[in-house]
């Protein structure tokens, strides 16, 4: 049996390393866009945010069908997936 023994505890990773970044958040119902302004144990907050129904190509400059939301918007954690920069 293989066993971890050493657990370190990384400052700085994670949604908080991208802190000020464009980001897509991959959630259990929907996708997310913006600039990610703030994150706790239960919330990011998206700034200039998008819910995305239809990205197209992952590597196209814009998505296929995003639509904007309110200018400040919040997402649960719990909720998200898989997350990354986005150049969108």
């Amino acid at each position: 049996m293989k066993k971890l023994v050493n657990v370190v505890d990384v400052e700085g990773e994670g949604l908080v390393a991208l802190l000020g970044e464009n980001v897509l958040l991959f959630c259990m119902n929907y996708f997310y866009s913006g600039k990610l302004v703030g994150v706790n144990d239960k919330f990011v907050q998206l700034e200039n945010a998008f819910i995305v129904y239809e990205t197209g190509e992952l590597k196209a400059k814009t998505f296929k069908d995003a639509q904007p939301l309110p200018d400040l918007w919040y997402v649960q954690t719990h909720t998200i997936e898989s997350y990354g920069k986005s150049g969108r």
